[in-house]
């Protein structure tokens, strides 16, 4: 059924920027402090509070928007967006309607014929609100520390059409952020989070269907697990013979379903308009020309760079290019060793593993790092024992040598004492002997698969094979 439908998707991504104050007064915007204790009238909204606008807000929004491609106004104003939640003070949040800072961007994300361009419609500030916060006794608290952290929000055209490439977009744009350093985009804090705007059609139709928005979805697998629930009940409505309604939908991720919150509104529900206590935005050439000089090389850049530099592959590259951190630090081991491919496979396919475990925390040094390939380089270890060592460096820190030696992990390269272990493996498969001597020349793997059983994998691979070819020559 779901196979004569596509998914259409916009996201709106919100952003808080990595400002020491808040977007229109001077208090912190340091997370997990007390409840309440960073308020002031300004960002509670008391009667008579006048706010001034923040003009570092204003230089990482720029700054967001020459990453993404976008291009930039030179008059921007702010507006009142009127509504009226508990966790917003004054009943209206001061936002962008008309005149965002920035429009008609895009990202390059990697598609099925090669790269897709997902537009960006605009880029525009605006203040968070508070935090409810439900107990189970003392019912719903309201902290409004988070009430008036500048944002960002991005809003993506409706060009995304899988779950799959919603997760890559957003990785995409979060690591072009992190980049430009104007946020840390730490998800499990709310830093970086997404509302999904999503409809479907049958395939081949060119109008969209009504949508719904999911909020503040704040993980990747709670995007994709959202989009796939959503997708999959939007079908089943339609083929039911009902409408989807345009809504606001709240993701459950421990029962992995969505619920109805309100009706969708749309911008006249909003009532903006323009905040008569605040200046137009005036931006000049000269101020963008300055703020683009200053750009970092971007993941799009680093990742062709490592491809020509290093000779990595395109899908290797874009692995380690995409995240700030990982880049960092694979450039780093490869000034202390040089060894840039055998770093970026041990990176793919064993650290990042423990990175994403740790939310981004990356618990062993670049410098320890290429130790341990020097390690392998030199044939003290193989990767297989690399695997152990790192996790040792990752739980308990150390240098790898002298973890390969404490634990006795060096590779066995003395043929004298690998000749027992050889033998007795040889006399127990007889099997595998006669598959060899019948022409299945693969079937020695199994054997030496076997030797690095018995030897906790310390056996020199290719020592092994040869040592097997000569005993099984001699019977």
């Amino acid at each position: 059924m779901s196979k004569a439908y596509e998914m259409v998707i916009g996201l709106e991504v919100h952003v808080e920027l990595k400002t020491a104050s808040k977007i229109f007064c001077a208090c912190s915007t340091e997370f997990g402090q007390e409840p309440n204790t960073q308020v002031c009238p300004v960002c509670l909204g008391l009667p008579g509070s006048l706010p001034v606008l923040n003009g570092q807000v204003v230089e990482y929004a720029v700054t967001a928007g020459l990453a993404t491609n976008c291009q930039i106004t030179s008059v921007g104003k702010q507006d009142r967006k009127n509504y009226f939640y508990p966790d917003l003070p004054k009943a209206y949040q001061i936002s962008q309607y008309d005149q965002p800072l920035c429009e008609k961007g895009f990202i390059e994300v990697a598609g099925k014929d090669g790269n897709k361009k997902i537009g960006i419609t605009r880029i525009h500030i605006e203040e968070d609100a508070g935090k409810l916060v439900h107990h189970p006794e003392l019912g719903t608290l309201i902290d409004y520390n988070r009430g008036g952290v500048p944002l960002i929000e991005i809003v993506s055209e409706p060009d995304i059409r899988s779950a799959q490439e919603a997760k890559m977009y957003l990785q995409k744009l979060r690591g072009i952020l992190l980049y430009t350093g104007i946020s840390d985009c730490k998800m499990n804090e709310g830093s970086f989070r997404c509302d999904v705007n999503l409809s479907v059609r049958k395939k081949g139709e060119s109008t969209f269907g009504t949508r719904t928005e999911m909020k503040n979805l704040n993980s990747f697998n709670a995007v994709t697990r959202a989009i796939e629930n959503e997708f999959q009940r939007q079908i089943k409505l339609v083929e039911a013979g009902g409408s989807v309604v345009q809504e606001t939908r709240r993701w459950d991720q421990d029962k992995n379903k969505s619920f109805s919150m309100r009706t969708k509104e749309d911008a006249h529900d909003y009532r903006y308009f323009p905040d008569p206590d605040l200046q137009p935005i005036i931006i000049e050439d000269d101020y963008v020309k300055k703020l683009q000089a200053a750009m970092p090389e971007l993941p799009d850049v680093k990742k062709k760079r490592y491809i020509e530099s290093y000779d990595l592959s395109e899908y290797d590259a874009d692995q380690i290019a995409l995240d700030f951190s990982i880049a960092e630090f694979f450039e780093t081991a490869v000034d202390c060793y040089y060894q840039p491919k055998l770093m970026a496979n041990l990176l793919i396919a064993e650290v990042i593993k423990l990175v994403d475990k740790e939310e981004g925390l990356l618990k062993i040094s670049p410098e320890a790092f290429a130790q341990m390939v020097e390690l392998i380089d030199s044939g003290v270890i193989n990767t297989s024992i690399a695997k152990k060592v790192l996790d040792i460096l990752w739980e308990k820190g150390g240098i790898p040598l002298e973890i390969v030696e404490a634990y006795d992990m060096k590779l066995i390269t003395d043929e004298a004492m690998l000749e027992p272990v050889v033998k007795v493996v040889i006399e127990e498969n007889p099997s595998i002997i006669e598959d060899y001597r019948s022409g299945k020349d693969k079937a020695l793997q199994s054997l030496v698969g076997k030797v690095m059983q018995q030897t906790q994998g310390k056996a020199d691979p290719v020592m092994t094979l040869d040592l097997i070819k000569k005993i099984i020559s001699k019977k």
